[in-house]
């Protein structure tokens, strides 16, 4: 016997097409079974965004770019250098710092679906989980970085690297020229979730 597609007997027919209005329909119906408290959900999503959100790697950043020291064990040992800075956990476990220079730009993805640092770069915005950023950053870094407004010189090689459930990457940005004065906290201000991606530069102010 034919299936009729219009039946209604799968979940996901009742959930719209749009990934943000599937999130929220699910959300609704988690909280209406009493299976998630809002509260806790708000809070756990504050956390991510706000609290933890890039912040800690653009601090990591920050002290890798002044302090010798941590820089190298940071470069040696990414996991166990974050972790003494209290920034481990789930999502982070593995940790691997590549570091942007002159001749080498490096690009993060997760071509198989969002591994992601969240204990430093928080909750992964949608373009890194998109089907066309997995693919195309692969395929064609130099365009998917143009598409962000980073032109780089042609001598300078892009290296992508693919994160996985085991290993996850955060770019080291280059250092803006003339920020040589400023302390951590002013040069962790300037360092965007993006550039610890790969897909963007750090301009100074």
């Amino acid at each position: 016997m034919p299936h009729d597609h219009s039946d209604h007997d799968h979940p996901h027919s009742l959930l719209p097409p749009e990934p943000a209005l599937r999130l929220k329909a699910l959300e609704t119906l988690l909280v209406r079974k009493g299976l998630v408290d809002p509260a806790a959900m708000d809070a756990i999503i504050d956390t991510y965004e706000n609290r933890i959100g890039p912040r800690n790697g653009a601090r990591v950043v920050a002290k890798a770019w002044v302090d010798p020291a941590f820089h190298a064990a940071l470069m040696e040992d990414a996991t166990a250098a974050v972790s003494e800075l209290g920034y481990y956990g789930r999502q982070g476990e593995h940790m691997v710092a590549v570091e942007n220079t002159a001749k080498v730009h490096n690009m993060v993805v997760c071509t198989l679906c969002s591994c992601y640092p969240w204990p430093l770069l928080g909750i992964p915005p949608g373009w890194y989980k998109s089907d066309a950023y997995r693919a195309r950053a692969v395929r064609e870094p130099r365009k998917v970085l143009a598409d962000f407004g980073v032109i780089l010189p042609q001598d300078t090689a892009v290296r992508v690297w693919d994160s996985t459930a085991e290993v996850r990457y955060l770019v080291i940005p280059q250092r803006p020229d003339g920020t040589e004065g400023l302390d951590e906290e002013t040069l962790a201000a300037l360092v965007t979730r993006d550039s610890m991606i790969g897909t963007g530069l750090v301009v100074s102010a």
